[in-house]
């Protein structure tokens, strides 16, 4: 009889440029899941939670939100790419493709661009990677890349550095052709009236009203996604050596404060947005633990046309999450994540009777 201690993940020398990896497997996204996310986020948009509103702007069922596809696609990654990582750095380049649908199944693919050692902590170094996520009928969902810090096993073991080109990924998202303005018209209630595209004007910052406090429910969304990252959710490890990880606590899973800084934000900004285009680059700024509380602001960079499509326009934002830290008695405000964004947005014009 024997005893045999599994490792999981791979650690910074096991990683080689143009490495591919087909991730293990895949979710299938069930309204259970779908309910849960846009609860827990505030999501308002009615495309992805009203399945009469949903139907009449042509989709074929209620709508999953970019922030949760990000998310599923993400964990699915997380076993090759960063169980062994300290910390997410930078996601880049996220693009939406076709639309997900409860009932549909998200494979996800990984490449490896890039390896390099951390110039100041040599039990560290960087990992650039391009994943791709696919749907059961081979259509890509979402494309994006992300740096990630990732520590070696063995402190002296050689590494593979190089850097490699991205894959230039041709997509954008699928949004049904304009239909009969009556109809939406007669649905114009069901959204916030001030969040169409003549609505913003560039340079406004909005400060969005409402925040969410982070509990332990975290470790239960993170395990629903199949993220199986320890610091996430392994306290014992964190326990025995605190100084290695964030804060010396259980770090919440990065696709959290982001699904939920979307979420916070969509009142205000995406209620009558049918896409998000692209995240230009994101990063998290400082952790959230159990017991923070997450807010949202965003800034209206500039507007500009969508092409093709003269019921729609492109809204270029920033967005912000933060928090309130009173550790030495002063409330301070410390930014926790910043997304440079481009999301479609209605046009006033074409969907209401106005």
């Amino acid at each position: 009889m024997s005893v045999i201690r599994k490792q999981s993940g791979n650690y910074l020398e096991d990683f080689k440029p143009g490495q591919r990896f087909r991730h293990k497997g895949g979710r299938t996204i069930t309204e259970g899941i779908l309910a849960h996310f846009t609860d827990f986020s505030f999501t308002t948009n009615p495309l992805h939670k009203n399945l009469r509103y949903a139907k009449a702007y042509g989709y074929s069922g209620i709508l999953v939100p970019p922030g949760l596809v990000m998310a599923v696609a993400f964990s699915q990654t997380v076993e090759d790419i960063s169980e062994n990582a300290r910390a997410n750095l930078e996601y880049i380049d996220i693009r939406f493709g076709a639309p997900v649908y409860v009932g549909d199944t998200i494979e996800t693919e990984t490449t490896c661009l890039g390896v390099r050692a951390s110039s100041s902590r040599p039990e560290l170094g960087v990992v650039h990677v391009q994943s791709m996520g696919h749907n059961q009928d081979g259509k890509i969902v979402i494309a994006y890349q992300r740096k990630v810090q990732v520590f070696k096993k063995n402190i002296d073991a050689p590494l593979h550095e190089g850097q490699l080109e991205p894959e230039s990924v041709d997509v954008e998202p699928i949004i049904p052709a304009y239909g009969d303005r009556d109809t939406y018209a007669s649905l114009a209630h069901l959204t916030n009236d001030d969040t169409y595209y003549e609505n913003f004007n560039s340079g406004d910052v909005i400060e969005h009203a409402r925040g969410r406090v982070m509990t332990d429910e975290h470790i239960f969304l993170t395990g629903m996604l199949d993220n199986t990252s320890q610091v996430h959710c392994n306290q014992t490890m964190i326990d025995r050596d605190p100084k290695r990880y964030l804060g010396g606590r259980l770090v919440v899973y990065g696709g959290i404060p982001f699904t939920l800084c979307l979420g916070l934000s969509c009142a205000d900004i995406a209620d009558n947005s049918p896409a998000d285009v692209v995240y230009v680059t994101g990063r998290h700024t400082a952790p959230i633990f159990s017991g923070d509380t997450v807010f949202a602001s965003t800034e209206i960079r500039g507007k500009r046309e969508y092409p093709g499509r003269d019921d729609l326009g492109i809204l270029e934002v920033t967005l912000r999450g933060h928090k309130f830290d009173r550790s030495d008695g002063e409330e301070k405000r410390v930014e926790i994540f910043v997304l440079e964004r481009e999301l479609a947005v209605k046009r006033r014009s074409h969907y209401t009777s106005a």
